[in-house]
């Protein structure tokens, strides 16, 4: 996952939480229709001031949701990375699951 990526972090986490357990390319149509304003993301832990829209309503009960398009798209640019990691190796690309995605770090590298 990418360290000193400039996006920022409480809109990817809540990207990455949204795409969890999602097969690689369920996650990646969700992205793409994320950036062109299709779907929207449910913010769960980081939903203060987030406005209410009916995209999110049938993803999470509060219904506040946002389209984050930077992050979406940092997270589009790796998820196409790891498929073709994955087609060099010779893993099934059609069988990949995203397990853990992580977030960007908070932490300060030195």
């Amino acid at each position: 996952m990418g360290r000193d990526m400039r996006v920022h972090f409480k809109n990817t986490r809540e990207t990455a939480h949204a795409i969890r357990k999602l097969p690689l390319a369920k996650a990646k149509k969700y992205l793409e229709d994320v950036i062109a304003h299709k779907q929207a993301i449910p913010f769960r832990r980081f939903c203060g001031g987030v406005g209410r829209t009916a995209q999110a309503k049938g993803r999470h009960p509060n219904g506040q949701g946002r389209w984050p398009v930077k992050s979406a798209r940092f997270i589009l640019d790796l998820l196409k990375n790891a498929e073709s990691n994955a087609e060099v190796k010779g893993l099934d690309v059609d069988a990949l699951h995203l397990t853990h995605p992580g977030e960007p770090s908070s932490e300060a590298t030195a």
